[in-house]
């Protein structure tokens, strides 16, 4: 369904959201192959120390809900390289909420994160990807945007919100030559899960995360679900009928 990346030797990749997680996995995977990576995210000391083990890693620190500052970086990534192949959008904020915790201002944090700031950036971003006439875009979603679930009435939504974008994205742009990835995990170990005080199934690592991604690259997929013997349930419960599915997803969680 796009154009599959199978030799990153010298290609041009963006990650943003590279400080920890699976963003920062992706980023040390991508350098090992030979890409040349531009990490970002707001820590900067993390980023400069993921890239100072090789010249291949170029260090942009920015908040991506900044829309100047993106631009700027953008502009800046562009000039030095002549050409970006690949931005991966890994940044998240995950904030586990009931309905009657509900907190418009964490709210808020959250959406702008996980939603606002992407969607800004790629209404930035696909104006350069069609006048280069080649490159791809990547979302970095969840499965928790497949059906509602407890303790995910912000992140969720969110999420949700960015598989469609993701989706809509893919039916306009792919007849022009740009490809549009949708990356939907399922429970990885990293600090924005460390807090989670529910079991985890079918957990894998960051760098199993990473593992995955780039197979899914390989592949040209437009979704890249992982680990499949967890997400593949998740799509299946995706079937069903309400009455069926919340009786499942009380059972399952004992929430």
């Amino acid at each position: 369904m796009n154009r599959a990346i199978i030799d990153w030797s010298e290609q041009r990749v963006w990650i943003i959201g590279a400080s920890s997680g699976i963003g920062q996995a992706l980023a040390q995977s991508l350098l090992e192959r030979g890409a040349r990576v531009a990490v970002s995210a707001r820590r900067e000391d993390t980023l400069r120390t993921l890239a100072a083990a090789t010249p291949k890693a170029t260090v942009m620190a920015f908040d991506l809900t900044d829309r100047a500052a993106f631009a700027r970086a953008q502009d800046d990534l562009y000039q030095a390289w002549g050409g970006i192949d690949l931005v991966v959008f890994s940044a998240g904020a995950y904030a586990p909420m009931r309905a009657w915790e509900l907190d418009p201002v964490l709210l808020d944090q959250v959406l702008d994160i996980n939603l606002r700031a992407p969607m800004a950036a790629a209404a930035h971003l696909i104006p350069l990807l069609l006048k280069q006439r080649g490159g791809a875009m990547a979302f970095v979603a969840s499965v928790a945007g497949y059906r509602g679930l407890p303790k995910a009435a912000a992140y969720g939504p969110t999420k949700a919100a960015l598989i469609n974008f993701a989706e809509t994205l893919y039916l306009d742009l792919a007849p022009r030559g740009i490809s549009v990835f949708l990356i939907n995990p399922g429970f990885v170990a990293t600090p924005m899960t460390a807090g989670n005080d529910f079991a985890m199934p079918a957990l894998i690592s960051p760098q199993e995360a990473a593992e995955e991604i780039i197979a899914g690259f390989a592949r040209g997929s437009f979704e890249i679900h992982f680990p499949r013997r967890f997400t593949n349930w998740l799509k299946l419960l995706r079937l069903l009928p309400y009455r069926l599915y919340f009786s499942l997803v009380r059972r399952f969680t004992r929430l």
